[in-house]
This record gives C-alpha cells, structure tokens and sequence, in this order.
C-alpha cells in the first residue's frame, strides 16, 4: 500500500516565505506546528466550476476527503511558482496554464501548520487525475456549498473556499 514519505524534507518557514530551517514530513505532521510551504492551485472550468480532487485513503492527513484541485508541499530549495507547476503537472497533467495569485495565509491544524499560496486558473479540458489521487470532478458552487460543514471536504479547503471566493449565501 502506498504511504506518505515520512522522511521528505520539507523547508521550514516564517510567515513572509523566508527558509529559516528544514524538518522532515513526519516532523512537520507531528503536531510540532512547524511552519512549512504549500502551494494550492484552484482550477475552475469555462462555467465556473471548480475541480477537486479526491484525496486516497493511503494519505497521512485527511483521507478520502474532496480537497482543492492541486496542492502540495514546497520542497527544500524550490520556488512557489515551481512547485506551482510541479504540483499541478503531477496530480492533475497539467502544463499549459497561467497562474494568477490569490492568496498567502498561514493554515493550522491539530497536525500541523501551513503557509499556503493560494492560485487560481481556468482550464478548457478534462484534467486527467494522477494515482495520487482518488479522481476527482468540476463542483459547481451550488453543491461545493451545500457540502460544506457536512464532512464531505477537508476543513482547509472548506476554510479557504469560504475566504477566497465568498460567503456561505449567493
């Protein structure tokens, strides 16, 4: 069965982007609230639906949980906007797309802490779901809010939907 490499090295960060350290994945999940990189990418289609991803039941944090289209660690000595495209390239095939920043803030579970750098896109094809991923599907927001607070996505996605792109009624 496939894991989360629990020995990655992972950037260590403060809330503006700097490297003051590393730590490994399974420190930076320990509940140690180290600060680390990821990057997200909200990838909506021509009529403004918005693809998630299933996350598979083999992952360290939120198994089997609807999450946002791409997102990943920042690994140690890569940039945002390269780990952008790495990401978006691994989990989902695509290449050919233009970023546009929506968003840096600081995410913290039990688990964990995150500095996120949030990006959205449009695409005009079908994304094809790595075996990173449990598939994945364009939501239109109709359904994306009536599934929120009912344990259908993770709360970090349900957190930064709500911040990025409005409140709970149209």
């Amino acid at each position: 069965m496939k894991s989360d490499n629990s020995k990655e090295i992972f950037p260590v960060v403060n809330e503006e982007g700097t490297v003051i350290g590393s730590a490994t994945r399974g420190e930076c999940h320990s509940g140690s609230r180290l600060l680390h990189p990821v990057v997200h990418l909200h990838v909506f289609d021509k009529q403004g639906s918005l693809y998630l991803q299933k996350r598979p039941e083999w992952k360290d944090i939120q198994p089997g949980k609807w999450d946002t289209a791409v997102g990943g660690h920042i690994d140690f000595g890569e940039d945002v906007v390269t780990a952008l495209h790495r990401e978006a390239r691994e989990e989902l095939g695509i290449d050919d797309f233009e970023p546009t920043f929506l968003k840096r803030y600081v995410f913290e579970s039990d688990r964990e802490k995150e500095l996120v750098n949030a990006f959205s896109t449009v695409i005009c094809h079908e994304p094809k779901p790595s075996d990173e991923l449990d598939g994945g599907r364009f939501w239109p927001r109709e359904e994306i809010l009536a599934g929120i607070g009912n344990g259908i996505f993770t709360p970090n996605f349900e957190q930064e939907y709500i911040m990025l792109f409005g409140e709970m009624k149209d």
